[in-house]
């Protein structure tokens, strides 16, 4: 080993008593049992339904109190201690707001606090001191910890541990140390999230989960093809950010992208109050709880023709210098009759309706208008200079990737693209060939290339950032064409079709499932494949666990526009020492119904696979970075002590 890391390294460890004691706490850590990783899926915005399941994580947090209070306290109260849990702050407001007196407030404290310490000592249990210490409220470390680790309690030290507890009140400290608690015991049930894909489009509040998941105890994120928009538009691709733009006007959230962002949308609407009209077609989906004004609406319905054209004409130029994209088909407004209002694709004529083409050229239908040129470059320049969105999209790269191989299992938010056979796809760049594994790693290298170098707009980086949202050999997309389009302009469903890739027929089975894992370095006999992307029908029977249990799907709609396909809100995963479970939840209504009640949403757990042997610290992606500062500790006593 280089002998000046070595000599960095004796710097921090300058004593032989403090190698050996490092060692000998790193070799015990290793064999405490693994800690619970929970994973998550296309979260779309849905702010408030994400927080809940992280709060109560996955049904984990009230599991430890059911376990440790089911003889003391009736499922009622269960249900409260729960809740004061998941939102310690609106709880203990609405407790005292109940209780009518200090005596009796008094009494609600201490049997709360002895609560919440018998708690985190329950969900503390397979954690080291120090672990435990670095997820306590910093000002309360001291106080908690003589009452986590009290002895004698019976004799000489009864008294003080009460005055402890009854100084904490006197104080008017205890709602602090009450919240701490809580949000200790939510950091310990949970000890590694993973976001399998789709922070961002068509829910309210994506920013909010960014900003929630960079102040995560521990995370990693797998990216989904709208993280991958986001992450396009800030990297300079400009057909990427009409596609945000639009998507967000479809899904009437443009106020994420002015408000939130800062992202001037003024010379847009200008523009589209220029030459666009109302357009059933283009009226924003609305929630039920929406109150736009007729005016408004019409504003965002004249926003989005304006920016869906951009698009279509921005894609034009793309698809022409890269063929190896093979979309020349999706060359669309090309094959448009503007006379006689009808297309020509895939060999089949349709009559085109809510058209709204006043700024397209039919002799060059690719060429913006110098409108459109200067409205797109003040976007981009607005978007490039958000220190909010470049914040956000620094976290996402940080802690980012197309595809995770965590603790034996392969993370992935769309699909390995596979051929009729089950082969990997292969795809021709530039006269080299990328398949599985090495495809990804090729798509991935270009989107941290493109990242990088945001003042690249029309790059072969640039472009397979787009590439990834709607290619056919995308991992991301997994799709043949993506017929927006269509959907906007042609009547028959039968053009509106999108064909999957054949992973999504192959994946349910198990000898598919093995080869992929073993193309990622992966043990297929221990091995799992966890997906998102495509929502699972519950309602008409889809099974998540699939190919004996090789592969599941964690996306059953968050998204409150996939609920009524899928029947429920959401799936999430938990993988801890005994094994996986699959827990599906039903919708969130909001956290006032759940703080009020005292009624949490159902879940609904599934077995998935169970540990024959307690899983260790040892058989863990942790568990190996252990080892190798177990060999590094070594190196360092043999270099500097034992000679």
């Amino acid at each position: 080993m280089n002998t000046k890391f070595l000599d960095l390294l004796a710097e921090r460890y300058d004593s032989e008593e403090k190698v050996v004691t490092e060692i000998i706490n790193l070799k015990a850590i290793l064999n405490l049992p693994k800690g619970t990783e929970h994973f998550v899926s296309d979260l779309h915005g849905e702010y408030q339904a994400f927080q809940h399941v992280l709060r109560n994580g996955s049904g984990r947090v009230k599991e430890k109190i059911r376990d440790l209070f089911k003889e003391k306290l009736s499922e009622n109260e269960i249900n409260e201690f729960a809740t004061l849990v998941y939102y310690p702050e609106e709880k203990l407001r609405l407790m005292k707001n109940n209780i009518g007196n200090e005596e009796e407030l008094h009494k609600c404290y201490i049997e709360i606090i002895e609560h919440m310490i018998m708690l985190v000592s329950y969900a503390s249990s397979k954690y080291t001191r120090s672990k435990l210490r670095k997820t306590l409220p910093n000002q309360f470390v001291y106080i908690i910890e003589e009452l986590l680790y009290k002895t004698d309690e019976l004799t000489n030290k009864k008294q003080y541990y009460t005055k402890i507890i009854q100084q904490i009140i006197s104080l008017g400290q205890a709602d602090k140390l009450i919240i701490g608690l809580a949000y200790t015991t939510q950091k310990l049930v949970v000890d590694h999230l993973h976001v399998v894909g789709d922070i961002y489009d068509r829910g309210p509040e994506p920013d909010k989960i960014m900003d929630t998941l960079i102040n995560y105890h521990s995370v990693d994120i797998q990216w989904g093809n709208h993280d991958v928009l986001w992450i396009g538009a800030f990297s300079g691709s400009k057909v990427c950010l009409a596609n945000i733009i639009r998507i967000s006007a479809r899904y009437n959230n443009l106020d994420i992208i002015e408000d939130v962002y800062g992202i001037n949308l003024r010379p847009l609407l200008n523009l589209a109050e220029k030459y666009y009209e109302d357009n059933p077609a283009f009226r924003p989906k609305k929630d039920p709880d929406d109150t736009l004004s007729d005016e408004e609406e019409l504003q965002i319905t004249k926003i989005h023709q304006a920016i869906a054209m951009i698009q279509f004409k921005l894609e034009g130029p793309i698809i022409k210098r890269r063929p190896y994209f093979n979309m020349s088909e999706r060359l669309l407004l090309e094959k448009i009759d503007y006379d006689k209002k009808q297309i020509t694709i895939y060999g089949k004529t349709y009559d085109l309706e809510n058209s709204c083409f006043a700024t397209v050229n039919p002799e060059n239908p690719d060429q913006l208008l110098e409108e459109e040129e200067q409205v797109m470059d003040k976007l981009l320049f607005s978007v490039q200079k958000s220190e909010k969105l470049a914040r956000h999209m620094k976290f996402l790269m940080k802690k980012g990737s197309l595809y995770l191989k965590y603790n034996g299992n392969l993370l992935i938010h769309g699909c390995i693209p596979l051929d009729e056979n089950g082969y990997m796809e292969e795809m021709i760049i530039e006269d080299k060939t990328y398949s599985g594994r090495n495809l990804l790693d090729f798509f991935e290298h270009h989107l941290r290339d493109a990242f990088v170098h945001p003042e690249r707009t029309d790059d072969l980086s640039t472009d397979m950032v787009w590439y990834l949202w709607s290619g056919e050999y995308s991992s991301l997309f997994g799709k043949r064409e993506m017929t927006t389009f269509e959907r906007y302009f042609i009547k028959e469903k039968e053009a509106h079709v999108e064909r999957k890739n054949l992973y999504y027929h192959l994946r349910e089975n198990e000898e598919t499932c093995r080869k992929i894992l073993e193309d990622f370095g992966l043990n297929p006999d221990q091995g799992h494949i966890i997906n998102g992307h495509t929502p699972v029908k519950e309602i008409d029977g889809e099974n998540p666990i699939k190919a004996n249990g090789k592969l599941i799907v964690i996306d059953g709609g968050f998204s409150k526009a996939y609920q009524s396909k899928t029947g429920i809100a959401g799936y999430t995963l938990l993988y801890n020492s005994y094994g996986m479970q699959l827990v599906a939840h039903q919708h969130f209504n909001s956290k006032e119904e759940v703080i009020k009640n005292g009624t949490d949403v159902l879940s609904i757990k599934r077995l998935v696979d169970k540990e024959l042997e307690r899983k260790k610290v040892l058989e863990t992606n942790v568990g190996e970075e252990l080892l190798e500062e177990v060999s590094m500790l070594n190196s360092l006593m043999e270099y500097r002590y034992m000679k």
